[in-house]
């Protein structure tokens, strides 16, 4: 992590745990929004009006709170008002990296690590850098690095910018949405880090429960109400559950132990992945390649780095089977 602004020993992946060995995540630092007329938004100051290329947002594919705000400015059509700089998947003693591709490079600050962007707004920041971030290049600073912000900042903050026939956080949905979220964000999509990053067997144990119990319950309103968590409308709910679950059978099964089921043994659920696959622009947001290179350099749940071949997911990237004396991570003789 930083501390005022220097980088403090190597890459973590538990950023905290509480008395019983729980993993505790980080409270996110930079609040702001942007906002169609510049005033301020519901945290932060104001000051940052929708423009055109005024933003830039840094993501990376292996991250589920990262690739919520793609969803949406991918559902949104800011592909051409916002840009976008996608970090390397490995995480590197110094945390999230840019690389040499045109795609994996910063060409706004033209830094060599994410927590330069961190530094470049806040000469004496103290935390870990994480995915997104919401930069302002006019200002030269970091705007948000709340995902659950800037997924409704890309909703509605840019007015007339984005496309207004998709509307994520609908008023008559609110109510039902925010209950979602507050089901669905301890239990499943940070119970899944609660479990893979627990220090003792009752924190892990309890966050198995509540991942599977989410997951059932969800099985269950999907049968009954969907084809989406509210029923006809795609929401920002539905981007909140559909980023963990298509990392659940990637990831989350084996490395992280969550192995009673996998999604694949649930039938609504699994049906659900791919409604939300199939919606233009979703597809190119998900990376299996991108999110197994990046979980499974994690060396404190995979000392030896061996990412695994499969699963074979229906509708993702098939899985590639090495041919006899070759290596299918590197194409070389082995």
């Amino acid at each position: 992590m930083l501390v005022d602004r220097h980088w403090v020993g190597d890459w973590q992946p538990v950023q905290a745990s509480d008395g019983k060995g729980a993993f505790v995540r980080q409270t996110s630092s930079f609040r702001n929004w942007v906002t169609a007329d510049g005033e301020a938004g519901p945290t932060g100051e104001g000051g940052f009006q929708a423009e055109p290329d005024r933003y830039h947002l840094y993501v990376a594919l292996i991250c589920p709170w990262a690739s919520r705000t793609l969803m949406a400015r991918a559902l949104k059509g800011l592909e051409d008002v916002v840009s976008l700089t996608v970090v390397e998947p490995e995480l590197s003693p110094q945390g999230w990296r840019f690389g040499d591709d045109p795609e994996s490079t910063d060409p706004v600050n033209g830094a060599a690590h994410l927590h330069e962007i961190y530094t470049a707004a806040d000469p004496h920041h103290t935390g870990r850098p994480t995915v997104p971030v919401l930069w302002d290049k006019r200002r030269r600073t970091i705007v948000n690095n709340e995902s659950a912000d800037i997924l409704r900042m890309f909703n509605t903050g840019f007015g007339d910018f984005a496309r207004g026939d998709i509307d994520l956080y609908p008023v008559d949905l609110r109510e039902e949405i925010d209950s979602l979220n507050e089901a669905i964000y301890p239990r499943l999509n940070n119970g899944v880090y609660r479990a893979g990053f627990a220090t003792t067997q009752c924190a892990y144990e309890e966050a198995f429960a509540d991942v599977f119990g989410m997951l059932d319950a969800l099985e269950a309103r999907l049968s009954a109400k969907g084809p989406f968590l509210t029923g006809e409308r795609f929401t920002e709910a539905d981007i909140r559950l559909f980023v963990t679950l298509v990392r659940f059978d990637v990831a989350y099964h084996g490395l992280f132990k969550c192995n009673l089921r996998r999604l694949a043994d649930y039938r609504a659920l699994s049906a659900y992945l791919a409604r939300v696959l199939a919606m233009p622009g979703i597809r190119e947001t998900v990376d299996i390649g991108h999110i197994k290179r990046g979980y499974y350099s994690i060396r404190a749940l995979n000392p030896h780095g061996i990412v695994p071949l499969g699963p074979d997911l229906p509708g993702l990237d098939p899985v590639v089977l090495p041919g006899p004396g070759r290596s299918a991570g590197t194409g070389t003789e082995v």
